[in-house]
């Protein structure tokens, strides 16, 4: 990009690995004379996150990497499916084999798939079994049952045991590291890398390992690579380490560490403040976002469906003033799977978060940092056109056929990122109408198509318009009210990557009804046409979003160690 510096920075977020080939204690499913160990598409479908296509998404993502010649890498956390101990083996060969074959050097991070808790946690997930029927695999052997196959290897490890599979890829010195550091020091030793933390009612007390560290790969250049994922114990009574004892740290990320962790805000500060003194570059990482990474886009979101998973991991202001006061200037995050940059405060005392895309969610992506002492390029690099590997779909086909179910357009996708638009549309289906979605907003458009539902919408709404907000005309009256939601979701989670993905009449439409329906939210109205009137204003905000933003990023350097966005 222009950017002459330091060498270039691959973040990976969210690769959430799984190993086709893994051995967890069932001899898999025969496509074309080949056993695979693939998930079913049941709950698939199901997630907001595609499984078994994550093998290949995270060796084309490190092929591009390795044709740029890119030696340095972070992963921003979820490096894997859910810490399975088959599945952390695997991953720690495919990194091991990449460093072997091209010199690169990668730098970890923890996300809450990865690692729970001091003790780990059970898992229990749902396979496709000899002839295609689902099984169900558990690494819990009280909860077998029929249709179940029990296998440690599904056990996921806790601190600080989980990070052992990935001790060489940051987490420990290195002899090469020009600079690496803890919050408590020089010493990378587990048992100096730990701080106290009690339930509220101080009943459970414990020794808690934090994995963060401060690294200086290149001269100048210093990745702070920062430890989010909290897990607060709670009150009550536990055998000492259970799972239940603590939260799940999938809400938490940098709200918990305000409670948490506050001696690591003084730990932030004091490297800001050397990397000033010094001439560094810094450069700050966490699997958590440290600032809404829809920039307010999806504010409506509570309105709409209340307190969903968006809406709990959002952070709260305290962590932008926290992180502003501290001096952390750029900050790079995963765990959301959105493509997004949100800037904040003023002068020289500024904070942006750039979000990392999943390389197992539309839009598959991951970024390629450029810094150098004056200037901090970020491009980012989709993989949508990777080629969608046939035996999958011909594997979900087959569940589909033993289970009675119709085939889903999925899978006969092209390429990846149209399995990834299917499996978007899939996810409305099965998921967000589920779980979020009000029934009586289900009812009264999912079946549906566009046409039918803005015709009765503009006849409700009519007296609440405003002058120049007329459409009498509808064009692609055909269209699904779900290809529009499946549309609005994709437009949420990709930004300005999600534009070339939605055919360009579609968009103009979109545009048209979002500011023709943009009504006084005083107006009076029933509940669905409350609802929807709220849900195109919305996508409205989506569009702008989308609109205004750019896959690339330049932030200019002010001073050493600080930077402020163009």
């Amino acid at each position: 990009m222009g950017n002459t510096g330091f060498p270039p920075v691959a973040i990976i977020a969210d690769a959430h690995f799984h190993d086709t080939q893994a051995d967890f204690g069932f001899s898999g499913v025969a496509i074309n004379g080949q056993r695979m160990t693939l998930r079913s598409w049941s709950e698939t479908r199901l997630s907001t996150r595609v499984f078994n296509e994550s093998a290949a998404a995270l060796r084309e993502a490190l092929d591009r990497v390795a044709e740029r010649r890119i030696r340095h890498v972070v992963l921003l956390g979820d490096y894997s499916d859910d810490g399975q101990r088959g599945t952390m083996q695997a991953l720690q060969d495919m990194l091991t084999s990449h460093s072997r074959a091209y010199g690169a050097r990668f730098y970890a991070l923890p996300g809450n798939h990865d690692i729970f808790g001091p003790q780990g946690r059970h898992h229990t997930k749902e396979f496709l079994g000899e002839g295609g029927e689902r099984l169900f695999v558990t690494s819990n052997g009280a909860s077998a049952g029929k249709n179940t196959v029990v296998s440690s290897a599904m056990y996921c490890e806790g601190y600080p045991a989980g990070l052992s599979p990935m001790a060489a890829f940051g987490y420990f010195r290195r002899a090469d590291d020009l600079h690496w550091e803890t919050p408590f020091g020089a010493s990378d030793a587990v048992e100096d890398r730990t701080y106290s933390l009690a339930s509220p009612d101080g009943r459970n007390r414990y020794r808690l390992m934090d994995g963060s560290y401060l690294v200086e790969p290149e001269a100048g250049l210093w990745l702070l690579m920062i430890d989010a994922n909290v897990f607060e114990p709670v009150n009550g009574h536990f055998t000492a380490g259970e799972e239940a004892a603590f939260t799940d740290s999938t809400s938490g990320g940098w709200n918990a560490m305000l409670r948490a962790k506050p001696f690591m805000f003084d730990w932030l500060s004091d490297v800001s403040r050397r990397a000033r003194a010094q001439g560094k570059t810094l450069l700050a990482f966490s699997h958590y976002p440290a600032l809404d990474p829809f920039d307010g886009a999806c504010d409506a979101e509570r309105l709409l469906f209340g307190d969903t998973n968006v809406v709990r991991r959002t952070p709260v202001k305290a962590v932008e003033e926290a992180l502003v006061a501290a001096g952390i200037a750029v900050h790079f995050s995963g765990h959301l799977h959105v493509e997004g940059v949100t800037r904040r405060g003023a002068g020289d005392r500024t904070l942006t978060n750039i979000a990392v895309p999943s390389l197992v969610a539309f839009p598959a992506a991951f970024k390629i940092l450029h810094a150098s002492a004056r200037q901090v390029d970020v491009e980012t690099v989709e993989i949508s056109d990777m080629p969608f590997d046939r035996r999958l779909g011909q594997a979900y086909a087959l569940e589909a056929q033993v289970c009675g179910e119709a085939a889903d357009p999925a899978f006969d996708a092209e390429d990846y990122g149209a399995f990834l638009l299917h499996h978007k549309r899939a996810l409305v289906r099965h998921r967000y109408f589920v779980k979020e979605w009000p029934a009586e907003i289900v009812e009264a458009i999912s079946t549906r198509n566009l046409g039918e539902v803005c015709a009765s919408l503009m006849a409700a709404t009519v007296g609440h318009r405003g002058k120049g907000k007329e459409w009498s005309e509808l064009p692609m009256i055909d269209l699904p009210m779900i290809d529009l939601i499946a549309d609005w979701y994709c437009l949420r989670q990709g930004a300005s990557l999600a534009l070339p993905h939605i055919a360009k009449e579609r968009l103009a439409l979109y545009r048209k009804l979002a500011d023709a329906l943009c009504l006084p939210r005083d107006a009076q109205l029933g509940p669905v046409e409350t609802f929807l009137t709220l849900f195109f204003d919305t996508l409205r905000r989506l569009l702008d979003r989308a609109e205004s933003a750019s896959p690339r990023l330049s932030l200019p350097m002010v001073g050493s160690g600080t930077c402020v966005p163009a």
